[in-house]
């Protein structure tokens, strides 16, 4: 029997540690274990600092054994949807490539490896939320680079695969920011009411991601989704958006996802149901609407 970690003799290394959730998760884990961050450039995130390019895969595998964790959280993907789709070569690069090399350290060093992947491996054609033994069959260039991901982090045998979506927090670029700054510019906006999933902030997924580890090696082996739950469409949460955000005079529009022409096809729904989560990871993912509102009061305190 594997004994669980120690959170004060571990130490887990964020690669990701720069974007919007590599943030909030460093900042979740750094109470209780030593974190170190890796990313593509130099990162503010604590005095452990790996500079890492995991598409050059000797240089990955070298600096990740070096650096000797105990578990690693593997964030970094190219995540733009329509930029996946016009350039294969670089998302193949990251996503699926990159994602091997990191694998092939995580075996080297025999420690756990835990991946963040997407609600988009799912086509959308399903009506009640996805759990974590549906079949995936992704409809987007990006969604079928992160499913390979999933492929070579199963490879490792020691690994904890994680689903999320819709993601926004204060360290990045996200839905609820743009549609805010662009109601501050005009009183008119057209989103798409074609499109359904769960919204899920950094720091609820952060919290997520620092229970599994806390309850490895029993959460080991599997699969999970994380998100807030509930369902709602990209029209419905920006109405939601408006709300909260004590903009009420401005004018939200249904559209349909065709008349935006986007290079990338998204799935209708993918709402992700997150009942395993909750039960083997001893957390609970509160309502969409509780994170949304915590997310833009705190943005409005800070801004």
């Amino acid at each position: 029997m594997v004994a669980p970690l120690k959170a004060e003799k571990t130490k887990i290394l964020v690669i990701g540690s720069g974007g919007m959730l590599g943030k909030d998760l460093y900042q979740e884990l750094a109470g209780n274990y030593r974190v170190a961050g890796a990313d593509i450039r130099l990162s503010s995130s604590g005095d452990e600092f790996i500079e890492l390019d995991i598409t050059d895969e000797e240089a990955a595998v070298r600096r990740l054994t070096g650096a000797r964790p105990d578990v690693i959280v593997h964030l970094a993907a190219w995540t733009d949807v329509d930029g996946c789709e016009n350039d294969h070569a670089k998302a193949t690069a990251i996503n699926v490539s990159g994602t091997a090399h990191v694998a092939r350290a995580a075996v080297a060093l025999n420690v756990p490896l835990i991946y963040v992947s997407t609600d988009f491996v799912f086509d959308g054609r399903k009506k009640t939320l996805y759990r974590e033994d549906d079949r995936p069959h992704p409809i987007n260039f990006y969604g079928m680079t992160k499913l390979a991901g999933e492929q070579e982090v199963l490879k490792t045998r020691n690994f904890v695969i994680l689903r999320t979506s819709w993601l926004y927090g204060t360290n990045g670029k996200n839905f609820v920011d743009t549609v805010i700054g662009k109601a501050q510019e005009k009183k008119r906006l057209e989103i798409v009411d074609d499109q359904a999933g769960s919204p899920t902030y950094t720091k609820d997924a952060a919290k997520a991601i620092h229970a599994i580890i806390a309850h490895l090696p029993a959460t080991g082996g599997k699969i999970y989704h994380v998100s807030n739950k509930g369902v709602v469409s990209w029209y419905e949460y920006c109405r939601q958006i408006m709300r909260y955000a004590g903009m009420d005079d401005v004018e939200v529009v249904p559209i349909s996802s065709d008349t935006l022409n986007r290079p990338a096809r998204r799935p209708a729904f993918s709402g992700l149901d997150v009942g395993r989560l909750e039960k083997e990871a001893d957390i609970t993912m509160r309502p969409w609407t509780e994170a949304l509102k915590e997310y833009i009061h705190e943005r409005k305190t800070v801004r």
